[in-house]
């Protein structure tokens, strides 16, 4: 029995209302941002901030070679190469389920062979051209496209936040180790001088041995200390190759043809001022990422729920169909039809049930990946903080102990060219402030990558609203000269 259309409009307008009344699942209280840090004073407030611009960051070490490294990482990096494919991939699958809510609309052609009491011959075989325009229409009544669609965007806006962390974590990483590799070539300058020092000890030594002023006892211990230091720079030396090989994959090169000669650390401690906890979950792209994942597994929930209301199809094909090819474009050949199928599924085993359990477990997940992510960003910038804290008090220590060291070896100096001293003791001297120095170089080295740390923890730089209060001090920087 046919049913006419306008006579299934008040069904389809309750069925209408039955939908709308469904809800999507409530989210439980998220963490709420803390006053202030432990390791600072108060904080403003911000306002969400997930597509500001990060800023040049890097820049504010004022190095040359670090600003062309990371632009060069910007470009050729692979990891930023396969987050920005992603992205593209999503953007394509958003427009996909933005086309399941739009009729569709084809053309088609066809020959087909076929027997039985409706052919035109009566049960004879016969031939049937067909040619013509279908067109085919779901209404989203109970809004399983909206909601398919609404995921769809938001995995997508995941995705572009996991590209933008993408691109905080290789700057972080390519400034890190090319302030550790700066830090090294330093260092290694430091313990070249340290071995040079030691083998004039060894010699000085060795002549006081020959004369019977010392023991072959003392002559062994300084050959000792001689070949500890010596072993010393080879491990630097190998350790400034490995960063040297990390650098080249961050920026994109092969390690066989990259190099960097060593230079002198022309970079500077930048002061960064106290950040707002509220920034940082509006900043960091990995939280936007995990924020936008769990309302996409939110939107899945509804719709997993949906598929329990009934499907609505409207569908409808127009052209002609003849026995014979001569006659398919007549207008007596033409023909149309026009349907409406409403279907309710009864049941199924238990597979909507099952679709709902699943998408509310992934919704629980996510809510715990969100809650984690957001635990993870107030961890992270306590601990740079803590550690910038720290480390400034450190440099201060240590840079009043290469003072004293320094101090000692020109007094030293001047007592020796008296004659008031011995020239080992000189040299014991001068042992002893190139050691100081070289506990001050790796102190501020630690300040350097607590400071890219704590950019990274931020979200990026430290520009507009992430400027705090005038009452708390920022975070100031000792810089120690090797």
């Amino acid at each position: 029995m046919n049913v006419p259309i306008p006579r299934l409009l008040p069904l389809v307008a309750a069925l209408l209302l039955a939908g709308c009344a469904t809800a999507l699942p409530e989210l439980p209280a998220q963490p709420e941002p803390p006053v202030a840090f432990k390791e600072a004073g108060r904080w403003t407030q911000a306002a969400p901030a997930e597509a500001q611009d990060r800023g040049r960051w890097w820049q504010a070490f004022a190095d040359p070679v670090l600003d062309a490294l990371v632009a060069q990482a910007a470009e050729r990096n692979t990891s930023i190469q396969e987050a920005a494919a992603r992205v593209a991939q999503a953007r394509a699958l958003v427009r996909a389920a933005n086309a399941d809510r739009l009729p569709q609309v084809g053309a088609g052609a066809g020959v087909g062979r076929q027997a039985g009491a409706n052919t035109a011959t009566g049960a004879a075989p016969a031939t049937l051209w067909q040619a013509g325009v279908q067109f085919a229409y779901e209404p989203d009544l109970f809004g399983r496209a909206t909601g398919r669609r609404d995921a769809a965007a938001l995995d997508a806006q995941a995705r572009e936040a996991l590209l933008q962390s993408t691109r905080l974590l290789v700057q972080a990483e390519t400034a890190q180790v090319y302030l550790a590799l700066r830090a090294i070539d330093v260092e290694r300058a430091i313990v070249r001088e340290t071995v040079q020092a030691h083998r004039s000890t060894l010699h000085l030594t060795q002549r006081r041995h020959a004369a019977g002023d010392l023991a072959e006892l003392d002559v062994v211990r300084v050959e000792a200390e001689v070949a500890a230091t010596e072993a010393d720079a080879l491990a630097l030396d190998r350790q400034r190759a490995t960063l040297e090989h990390a650098l080249a994959v961050l920026v994109g090169d092969a390690a066989s043809q990259f190099a960097l000669a060593p230079a002198d650390w022309k970079a500077q401690l930048p002061v960064i001022p106290p950040g707002v906890p509220a920034t940082v979950l509006a900043r960091r792209p990995d939280v936007a990422a995990a924020q936008s994942s769990l309302l996409a597994a939110q939107a899945r929930v509804g719709v997993a729920r949906a598929a329990w209301f009934p499907d609505l199809s409207l569908t409808g094909s127009g052209g002609f169909a003849s026995p014979e090819l001569g006659d398919l474009l007549r207008w007596s050949a033409r023909a149309w039809t026009v349907s409406a199928l409403l279907s309710l599924p009864i049941f199924d085993g238990g597979r909507r049930e099952a679709g709902v359990q699943q998408a509310q477990a992934e919704l629980d997940a996510a809510l715990a990946r969100y809650r984690g992510e957001v635990l993870v960003a107030f961890r992270e910038v306590e601990d740079q903080l803590a550690s910038l804290r720290l480390l400034h008090e450190q440099a201060q220590a240590q840079g009043r102990a290469v003072d004293a060291a320094r101090r000692a070896t020109t007094l030293s100096d001047t007592r020796y060219r008296n004659g008031l001293v011995s020239q080992l003791e000189l040299l014991d001297a001068r042992r002893s402030e190139l050691r100081n120095r070289r506990q001050a170089l790796q102190v501020r080295s630690a300040q350097f990558q607590a400071t890219v740390a704590l950019v990274r923890a931020l979200g990026g730089g430290w520009d507009g609203p992430l400027r705090g209060d005038a009452s708390p001090p920022a975070t100031e920087l000792a810089r120690t000269r090797p």
